[in-house]
């Protein structure tokens, strides 16, 4: 009876103002399904309405997460244009579209209600609500449980790597036979025809995970690692798959067994970003103007003291291996070489390049780099692993590496910075609001997060201008900035929206510190 009453009202509301819509917020039977209607749009061209359908269901895998992005993607597929769940890409992420409680399921959606102008398309309503979206979503959740039970394996497989690495003394691996280029440029699907990664026999290592699958391939031991090769042989997509080798990846993508120790960050030179009181005093000292740079801020970073900054963060987050692209970084940030230091002495340089302090990362703080390099040969000197990329196969090409080497730089110790305590400012009249995944509205301003490249998913980003005021609060509160985002995460998440994808720590540390 409720789902004739359901499909008679909204052909009782066909013609009638936009606005009628607002009555049927609350909840409806659809048979099996229950539909609630939390927020209602306020005109046809205002975001979509919010609705749940909550579900019996029998969750048959020990991984939530897993089973969640399942039936996330099988929902994805099967809707019709007008409604709208969030969509995941290839990584795995903790994502609140699907919930579980129970024996129940709850699956969160936008409805774009139809309308004619402004007038309310009711019988299309109707068709919408009781029969387009039962039907898909009833065809969705009647799933295989062995689909469910191979997700959950292969997520739990992921981790299970991911887990064993560190013992190996290791910071990333790269399984035999995985697909690491992509399709484009603006596609992060495998490009099938590519050549599948194969290790070199002195880099190679075998695991056997939680399944019992055994798993063979290339391993980037801790320390110094130089990634070399002409250009267009697959550096930067080696680096570029280690970068989200954070993450999980689906069945299918080519990169399921490329992983890296989860607090791995790709750093960069940023011009124009925004640095709030770091101790950059490492890399660069005794400034012409005698600005001090041991709490160092500038609303208009240049290229080398923005990745300066940058590195001084992910200390403060705690990262323990850094991934970083010569392509994208600032040459008087990286090197220095001997021609220019006698054009210019050491004591009118206030630059201490990375060259020099990289040993000292990995001898103090125990923190491993790997660097992708084609255009110097300076990081020969100080590399403990060289990879050489051919045609998009490695080599272990460090032998030959450490014949070529000139003296390492003098060691320099490094101390690990102090956590910060800032203040921030996203007060406003609306909250903050995620515009893509590489903008946040705050106030009448926007921040740029274009260089966040382990942000992967724009509900990544709506998670992170969620938590900019609970951090807010607990930096008001005193916290240091690592420990007011470990509070945000771990109240997460933050609202009930189903678009929604849980970031890491070292995210939202990078967030905060490129406020202005």
């Amino acid at each position: 009876m409720e789902r004739m009453s359901l499909r008679n009202r909204l052909n009782s509301l066909d013609g009638k103002s936009y606005g009628a819509y607002k009555s049927l917020k609350g909840s409806h039977d659809l048979g099996p399904l229950t539909l609630h209607i939390d927020r209602v749009q306020s005109d046809p061209y205002a975001p979509p309405s919010q609705i749940r359908v909550t579900a019996p269901f029998d969750l048959r895998t020990a991984s939530d997460v897993a089973a969640a992005d399942v039936l996330t993607r099988r929902i994805a597929s099967r809707l019709p244009r007008d409604l709208l769940i969030d969509a995941p890409g290839q990584q795995i992420l903790e994502r609140t579209s699907v919930a579980f409680d129970r024996d129940e399921v709850e699956i969160r959606m936008e409805a774009a209600l139809p309308a004619q102008g402004r007038r309310i398309k009711g019988r299309a309503a109707a068709d919408l609500l009781t029969q387009a979206l039962p039907d898909a979503i009833g065809r969705a959740l009647d799933v295989d449980p062995a689909e469910l039970h191979d997700a959950a394996r292969l997520k739990v497989d992921q981790q299970s790597l991911r887990d064993q690495i560190p013992g190996a003394g290791l910071v990333a691996f790269v399984a035999d036979g995985s697909i690491l280029p992509r399709r484009s440029g603006d596609s992060d699907e495998p490009l099938l025809d590519a050549v599948r990664f194969q290790s070199p026999d002195s880099l190679r290592h075998t695991f056997t995970l939680d399944s019992g699958r055994v798993v063979t391939g290339m391993g980037v031991p801790e320390g110094i690692t130089v990634i070399a090769g002409g250009g267009f042989h697959g550096k930067s997509t080696l680096l570029r798959a280690l970068q989200f080798g954070v993450y999980d990846h689906v069945a299918g993508d080519g990169r399921e067994f490329a992983v890296s120790v989860a607090d791995a960050v790709s750093l960069r030179a940023e011009d124009g970003r925004a640095v709030n009181s770091v101790d950059i005093s490492a890399f660069i000292n005794d400034l012409p103007s005698g600005a001090s740079t041991t709490a160092f801020s500038t609303p208009n970073a240049s290229g080398s003291t923005s990745q300066a900054a940058w590195l001084v963060e992910a200390l403060e987050a705690d990262s323990s291996c850094l991934l970083i692209d010569e392509d994208t970084s600032a040459t008087n940030f990286m090197i220095r070489d001997e021609r220019m230091r006698q054009l210019v002495p050491d004591d009118r340089e206030p630059i201490t390049p990375l060259l020099h302090r990289i040993a000292g990362l990995k001898q103090s703080l125990g923190v491993s780099t790997v660097v992708v390099t084609g255009g110097t040969s300076a990081f020969l000197d100080v590399a403990d692993t060289v990879i050489l990329m051919d045609a998009y196969l490695p080599v272990d090409a460090t032998a030959r590496a450490r014949e070529l080497a000139e003296p390492a730089p003098p060691l320099r110790g490094f101390d690990r910075p102090d956590a910060r305590k800032l203040r921030i400012d996203v007060a406003g009249r609306k909250p903050p609001q995620a515009k893509g995944r590489h903008t946040i509205r705050i106030g009448h301003g926007h921040l740029d997060l274009s260089a966040l490249d382990q942000l992967v998913h724009d509900s990544q980003t709506r998670a992170v201008a969620g938590m900019l005021p609970s951090i807010s609060d607990a930096l008001e509160r005193g916290a240091t900035v690592p420990e007011a985002c470990a509070d945000a995460l771990e109240k997460w998440p933050p609202g009930r929206s189903g678009r929604l994808a849980r970031p890491r720590q070292q995210e939202l540390v990078f967030v905060v510190s490129h406020l202005r």
